[in-house]
């Protein structure tokens, strides 16, 4: 395995013509290289308007491309599983992954124009499809074992010692009661399957109300299904739960499986005050430009509007 050895349009532009020389001469505008981690030495390029290009400039960030280049082929022998890229290139040496671009918005740019009921049932299809034993089978014979997530949110610990600066202290005694029922709702783990990692509104493209494309399976890892819907309530689509709720009755009816509000929310509470966190150590502005504090308050709207008090005993439900 070869990665690029910067992060400059002359560094690609010569991996490109080696393994993709079609594309040679087509414009490539390579982002600002990233400093810090090398874990996060990577970038992606647009090249001639209809192609994307990822790359990695460190051994640690080439690793996660290498893992993605063969996740997406094991994925794509079969296709159950809807929605995958279309790869043109996979190359480790030098290591390029070049997908097909499909023209759309995020998540969260179309996320209150659209049918959430029907924007459910397709993220559902693809949840099933990825969690089916059978795509478990076919990427762990590509990368071996999986192992647990690969980004899980900041602990409970983590939250209860450090949120307290950033929102109120009434807040800060209800999220500690809070991540008390997050610890034992989720004590028990539940079966492990295949799951995407991190999908977010922005690792989505959609066409208006259509999902055309889910994207970055760098993260792929394993965990109970409840982890990979720790996203869909928000941050940044509003206080609702009706892509949740959607997405869950959705995926009963495809896979005949259950899955349970209170983890998917034991989840969901610690990615959004993880999420919160540390972008306001980091003197990053969260994304939809709003307050931690304000983030609770949704917090609070999402558990009610599921009829969950987390302030009380949680009834566990069965995992059989």
């Amino acid at each position: 395995m070869r990665w690029l050895a910067e992060c400059s349009a002359e560094a690609l532009g010569d991996a490109l013509r080696v393994v993709a020389p079609e594309l040679n001469g087509y414009p490539v505008t390579v982002p600002a290289s990233a400093g810090g981690d090398p874990l996060w030495h990577k970038a992606s390029a647009i090249v001639g308007e209809q192609f994307v290009v990822k790359f990695a400039w460190s051994r640690p960030a080439a690793l996660r491309l290498a893992r993605e280049i063969a996740v997406l082929d094991a994925l794509s022998r079969a296709s159950a599983v809807p929605f995958l890229p279309e790869v043109v290139v996979g190359s480790t040496d030098p290591l390029l992954l070049i997908t097909r671009l499909v023209p759309g918005a995020s998540l969260f740019k179309v996320v209150d124009s659209i049918d959430r009921d029907q924007a459910g049932r397709q993220l559902a299809r693809f949840l099933a499809a990825l969690h089916d034993p059978s795509a478990g089978e076919r990427v762990q014979a590509a990368v071996g074992r999986l192992t647990g997530a690969q980004l899980p949110p900041a602990t409970t610990t983590a939250l209860r010692q450090r949120l307290a600066r950033w929102i109120q202290p009434e807040q800060h005694r209800t999220v500690m009661r809070w991540c008390d029922w997050a610890d034992a709702v989720l004590a028990c783990p539940g079966p492990a399957v295949l799951v995407h990692g991190d999908l977010h509104g922005d690792n989505q493209v959609w066409d208006h109300d259509e999902l055309r494309l889910v994207v970055d399976f760098e993260t792929i890892g394993a965990a109970e299904p409840e982890y990979e819907l720790r996203a869909l309530p928000g941050p940044g689509m509003g206080p609702g739960v009706e892509l949740l709720t959607a997405a869950m009755r959705h995926y009963r009816q495809i896979t005949g499986r259950q899955l349970s509000p209170e983890r998917a929310m034991a989840w969901h509470l610690r990615n959004a005050l993880s999420d919160a966190l540390w972008r306001s150590e980091a003197n990053i502005p969260l994304p939809d430009h709003r307050t931690p504090s304000q983030w609770v308050d949704d917090l609070s709207a999402r558990f009610t509007a599921l009829d969950i008090d987390p302030e009380a005993s949680p009834q566990l439900p069965s995992r059989t």
